[in-house]
C-alpha cells in the first residue's frame, strides 16, 4: 500500500517565485513584491479551512499557501513551492506530488527542504532534467544569506537516493554544492535554473537575472553536470525589461502538434524563450532561432521582444514551466494562479494559490505564436452534458445554460455572425495607451457596454439577478485601414460584491481570419477560477474571482450578446465537472 504524507500545511506554486496581492497596506489590491515574509501570519492557520472558494478539479493544497514537472517511470511528478507554516510567503520548501494522469494527485514527503549551508535560508525555484540512463536531477536556487534582500542566491543540484523508486521519495543534496555561484552577477537577482539541454559535447542551462533594468538569461556549460562554466555572452538579454524570473527555453516543431524533447535540434525546429517579469508580474515569450555554434538565441522579427510581447495567458498566470512528455510526445505547460483575495482572507481560509489545468502547447501553423489546449485527460471528469444548436442572440439577450453545475463546469461554444459591418471603430486615441496593456485598457474602457459586433460570450459564476458575474467575451473592432481587431476579455470587475478583492479586467487580442465569420470560446469554471481559451487556444485568459452570491448551487451560467449585430451560437456543449478521486 502506498503511504502518503498527509500532515502537511500547504501553500502552492510551480517551483518558481510567486506574487501575493498586498491588500493589507492601503487595501487597494495592488501586486506586492512576493518575497516579503508575513511573519505575524506564519502560524495562524485555522482548522476550519474555508471551502467556499476551493476549486474542485484544479491542483490545490488541502491547507495553507502553495515547480518543476517531469515524467519518470510511469508517474508525472510535480514539485512545487510550499510554506509548511502558513498561507503566506515564507519558509519555502519543495513539496512533491505524483500522478498517473495529471488529474488525480497523491502527495508525498517534501523533496527538498533547507538543511545545508548552501540552502540554509530557502530552497527556491528550479527545474528538472533527465540525464542519460533515465536519471533525473533537480537544479534549484538556494538562499545562503538573507542579505541583500530578498536573499543571496546560488544554484544547487539534488539527485534521487534510489533511482529504482518510481515515486522518487527521497532526494540527496551532494556536498559539492553550490555548483554555480554569482561572481559579477547580481547576487540577489540570480535564480531559477532552467531544464538543461545537450549539444556540442556540453550540457547547457540558463539562470535568470538582471543588470540595472536589463533582463538577462546567463548561459552556463558543463560536461559532467557538476562543474559549470559561465559563457562569455548571455543566451539572450533585453534592455528595460527588468528582472527575468523563471526562464524557460525549449524547442517546438514547425509541423503538427507533437512536442519534441528539450535537446532536439533536427527536423524543423524553432525555439521559444519565456520569461516571467518581476516588475510587471506577467510573462512574455518570443519565438526564434537558436544558433548552436554561437550558443545564442535570436527572436524572430515577428516576435515582440519586450513587455508588449506575446503571453501564454493574459490573466492571472505566472511562474510557468513546460516539460516534454515522452510517452504521449507532447509538451505540457503548467502555470500558477495566485489569490486575488487579501492576505488576511488567505490566512482565514487557510490556503492560497492553485495550479492551473496542464495545457498542451505547440506552434501555430503561422509560426508566429503558440497555441494551448487543456490536456485530454481532463475529459474524464466530465459529467452531465448539455448540448444546444443554433441559439440566436439578439442585442441584449441573456440565455441561461441549465442542466449543469455552473460553479464547476466545462463549456465550449462556437459563435457565428452574418456580417462584419456593425464592428465598432477602433478609437485612434487608444494607440497612445501602453502597448503591453493595450487590450486590458480597452476592455476596462468598453467592458460589456452595448457595442456593434459584440460583446458576446459567457456570463460565468453569475448570481440570479446578475449582481455578480464574470463575463468572458469577444468584441470586434474595425481599424482605420479597414482591417479588424478581435478583443477577448475576462472581466472580473463585476465578479463580486466584496470590494476588498482585486477585480481586474484582463484581455488580449486574437489573431484570426474572420472570413468565416466565426469565433470559438471555451471556459473551465471552478468556483474561484475561470480559465478561458479563445479560438482554439490562440488567446488564453485566467481570472481568479470570489463571488459572495454566485457560489455553489447559487451560481449560474449564461450566454449573452450586447451588440447590435445578431450572433448565433452555432454549437454549445457544456458539462458538469466531477472532482478527481485523488487530490492531495
Amino acid at each position: 500500500m502506498m503511504r502518503v504524507f498527509t500532515k502537511m500545511f500547504w501553500v502552492i506554486a510551480l517551483v518558481c517565485l510567486f506574487p501575493l496581492l498586498d491588500n493589507i497596506n492601503g487595501g487597494g489590491g495592488g501586486v506586492m513584491a512576493f518575497h516579503k515574509e508575513y511573519i505575524h501570519y506564519q502560524l495562524t492557520t485555522t482548522n476550519n479551512v474555508d471551502q467556499l472558494y476551493r476549486t474542485g478539479y484544479h491542483f490545490q493544497p488541502k491547507q495553507n499557501w502553495i515547480n518543476a514537472p517531469m515524467y519518470y517511470k510511469g508517474y508525472y511528478h510535480l514539485f512545487y513551492q510550499y510554506n509548511p507554516k502558513g498561507a503566506v510567503w515564507g519558509n519555502i520548501v519543495w513539496a512533491h506530488s505524483v500522478s498517473k494522469d495529471m488529474i488525480n494527485w497523491i502527495p508525498l514527503e517534501p523533496a527538498i527542504v533547507p538543511s545545508k549551508p548552501f540552502d540554509k535560508y530557502g530552497c527556491w525555484s528550479g527545474s528538472t532534467t533527465i540525464l542519460p540512463g533515465n536519471k533525473p536531477v533537480i537544479l534549484y536556487t538556494g538562499i545562503i544569506d538573507l542579505k541583500p534582500a530578498p536573499g543571496h542566491q546560488v544554484q544547487n543540484y539534488a539527485i534521487p537516493a534510489n533511482y529504482s523508486d518510481p515515486l522518487l521519495r527521497e532526494w540527496i543534496k551532494p556536498d559539492d554544492n553550490p555548483i554555480v555561484k554569482p561572481t559579477s552577477e547580481n547576487v540577489s537577482s540570480f535564480r531559477d535554473p532552467t531544464t538543461a539541454w545537450f549539444n556540442n559535447g556540453h550540457w547547457k542551462m540558463t539562470v535568470g537575472s538582471k543588470h540595472n533594468k536589463r533582463g538577462i538569461v546567463y548561459l552556463y556549460r558543463s560536461r559532467d553536470f557538476v562543474k559549470w562554466t559561465k559563457a562569455k555572452h548571455t543566451l539572450h538579454d533585453k534592455k528595460d525589461t527588468g528582472m527575468w524570473e523563471c526562464p524557460d527555453f525549449f524547442p517546438v516543431s514547425t509541423q503538427g502538434t507533437n512536442g519534441v524533447e528539450t535537446s532536439a535540434l533536427m527536423g524543423g525546429i524553432k525555439h521559444v524563450l519565456k520569461v516571467s517579469l518581476d516588475v510587471t508580474r506577467f510573462e512574455y515569450y518570443t519565438i526564434g532561432t537558436y544558433n548552436t555554434m554561437k550558443d545564442k538565441y535570436y527572436p524572430d522579427s515577428t516576435s515582440v521582444d519586450g513587455w508588449a510581447g506575446l503571453r501564454y495567458d493574459y490573466g492571472n498566470f505566472y511562474a510557468s514551466k513546460t516539460f516534454f512528455d515522452p510517452v504521449q510526445k507532447r509538451r505540457i505547460l503548467w502555470g500558477w494562479a495566485n489569490e486575488s483575495s487579501t492576505t488576511a482572507e488567505d490566512v482565514a481560509k487557510g490556503w492560497a494559490g492553485i495550479q492551473l489545468i496542464p495545457r498542451m502547447v505547440w506552434l501555430d501553423p503561422s509560426g508566429k505564436q503558440l497555441v494551448q489546449w487543456p490536456i485530454h485527460e481532463l475529459k474524464t471528469l466530465r459529467g452531465e452534458k448539455v448540448h444546444r444548436r443554433n441559439v440566436k442572440l439578439n442585442k441584449g439577450d441573456i440565455v441561461e445554460v441549465k442542466g449543469i453545475t455552473a460553479a464547476q463546469a466545462d463549456v465550449e461554444a462556437s459563435f457565428k455572425f452574418s456580417s462584419l459591418d456593425e464592428a465598432e471603430t477602433f478609437d485612434p486615441k487608444w494607440s497612445k495607451l501602453p502597448a503591453e496593456n493595450l487590450a486590458l485598457e480597452i476592455c476596462g474602457i468598453t467592458g460589456t457596454k452595448q457595442g456593434g459586433l459584440g460583446p458576446f460570450g459567457f456570463l460565468t459564476l453569475a448570481s440570479n439577478k446578475l449582481e455578480e458575474h464574470t463575463p468572458v467575451f469577444f468584441r470586434i473592432f474595425k481599424t482605420t485601414d479597414n482591417k479588424h481587431k478581435i478583443l477577448m476579455c475576462s472581466d472580473a470587475k463585476p465578479s463580486s460584491l466584496n470590494k476588498g478583492t482585486y477585480r481586474p479586467s484582463f484581455a488580449g487580442f486574437v489573431d484570426v481570419d474572420l472570413s468565416k465569420k466565426k469565433l470559438s470560446l471555451k471556459s473551465l469554471i471552478d468556483h474561484s477560477v475561470v480559465e478561458s481559451f479563445g479560438e482554439g487556444g490562440k488567446t488564453v485568459i485566467t481570472s481568479r474571482v470570489y463571488p459572495t452570491l454566485a457560489v455553489g448551487k447559487h451560481a449560474h451560467l449564461y450566454l449573452f450578446n450586447n451588440g447590435t449585430e445578431t450572433v448565433t451560437v452555432d454549437r454549445l456543449d457544456a458539462w458538469s465537472m466531477k472532482n478527481p478521486l485523488l487530490m492531495n
